[in-house]
């Protein structure tokens, strides 16, 4: 009996799995931005390449670097080099912390520096702009503190306002949001979604859809002052926060900031001014070199002002060839075309690829198959040649065996 052959799909998802993994690579590499800016207030200014992020550029990671970039901690060479990769990067940062802290076990902060690439666990606490609950095995701050860099936030709760006393008892938000959950869970799913939600004894009347004990009672209450502090901070700074930064920082400082989520560079200004500032890192401002560093004026970033590395307010021309002359701009054009182009041509390429080892298997399968059919033939055929041939053979046998008479 014939085996039967199936079409096989390895080949194409090989192909697929291995072009998922160029493009990963390709997402973790990082264009290169040339500014000036002063290590020292009584040094001249001096050039630096720092790193811009995309969609997918990992916040943390960069910010860790470019803090270390400006303080000559780490250098990217060759200077004409106008991207780099996180593999290149984590050598640098490794070789750094290896010759930083020569005698001090460093493998829990090597340990995290892969998922700085994806985002890191960190955990503030509303009393303290440097407090962080270290999470896990605390790598992460372990990362910081080996490498030198201060980790801040400006996620603070006022002493003398009312959410002050529960706050300060939850500490830290991962310990804020879980009597959040308790809370709801008391209140059978009302707490988060409802906004006029009050607690027994808040309200003036009977409460008849809830029975809580006094413990639970308590749990509303305090989980209804997180509520309304996490609400009414949603960029995760509060002008507490920003004050305590600018007074507790000294000048010059180059710190990590944890804001929405996200970590950036902040730089308090050495001088009179005395401002924050946070470097502009997006990749949207590769070409306007008059955007350095964003000043940090509010919460929420309405008022907040771009300006150039020597601090003075920018004017950036905006659109997509941002920092372009007539003659760059035209240049940018032509060059973006030609890597469309290339772009379109090698997706092409990768696609009649694919179609032309698709169409040699199925021509493999179906010549396999018409094979397997006229070799199955042959034998059929032969069998019943050698079934007429012996008939024949029998038949004279018989023939010689008879007599006429």
């Amino acid at each position: 009996m014939t085996e039967q052959l199936q079409p096989p799909t390895e080949t194409r998802q090989s192909r697929n799995a291995s072009h998922e993994s160029i493009q990963s690579s390709l997402e973790e590499v990082w264009y290169l931005k040339e500014i000036s800016f002063k290590a020292d207030k009584d040094a001249p200014s001096r050039r630096y390449k720092i790193i811009t992020q995309n969609f997918n550029g990992p916040c943390s990671f960069i910010a860790i670097c470019n803090i270390l970039i400006l303080r000559d901690r780490i250098q990217i060479q060759p200077w004409e080099r106008t991207t780099v990769s996180y593999e290149y990067l984590s050598r640098l940062v490794a070789e750094y912390l290896l010759k930083a802290s020569p005698e001090v076990d460093i493998s829990a902060a090597l340990s995290i520096m892969p998922a700085t690439r994806k985002g890191m666990d960190l955990n503030p606490l509303f009393t303290g702009s440097g407090l962080f609950r270290p999470a896990g095995s605390g790598g992460e701050l372990k990362l910081f503190e080996q490498a030198g860099i201060k980790l801040v936030h400006g996620w603070l709760v006022d002493p003398s306002s009312p959410d002050y006393e529960v706050l300060s008892r939850t500490e830290d938000y991962d310990s804020s949001v879980n009597l959040l959950v308790e809370a709801d869970h008391a209140t059978k799913g009302n707490l988060v979604v409802s906004d006029d939600f009050r607690p027994p004894g808040l309200s003036g009347r009977p409460d008849t859809i809830y029975e809580l004990s006094l413990d639970e009672q308590r749990k509303v209450e305090d989980a209804l002052v997180i509520r309304n502090f996490i609400e009414n901070s949603p960029s995760q700074l509060t002008y507490h926060g920003l004050f305590t930064l600018a007074s507790e920082l000294e000048p010059g400082a180059l710190v990590a900031l944890f804001r929405n989520s996200h970590l950036s560079v902040l730089y308090k200004a050495p001088g009179d001014d005395g401002a924050l500032y946070t470097l502009a890192t997006d990749q949207v401002f590769l070409h306007e070199p008059s955007v350095v560093w964003e000043r940090l004026e509010d919460v929420d970033g309405g008022s907040s002002t771009f300006v150039d590395s020597d601090f003075v307010r920018s004017s950036p021309a905006g659109g997509d060839y941002a920092g372009h002359t007539a003659e760059t701009a035209l240049a940018a054009l032509e060059q973006q075309a030609r890597a469309l182009t290339l772009d379109e041509t090698a997706d092409e390429a990768i696609a009649r690829q694919l179609q032309a080892e698709e169409d040699e298997v199925t021509r493999n399968y179906y010549a396999t198959r018409e094979r397997n059919r006229m070799e199955k033939e042959r034998i059929e055929h032969e069998r019943a040649y050698e079934a007429r041939r012996q008939a024949m053979a029998a038949t004279r046998n018989k023939k010689k065996d008879c007599v006429i008479m």
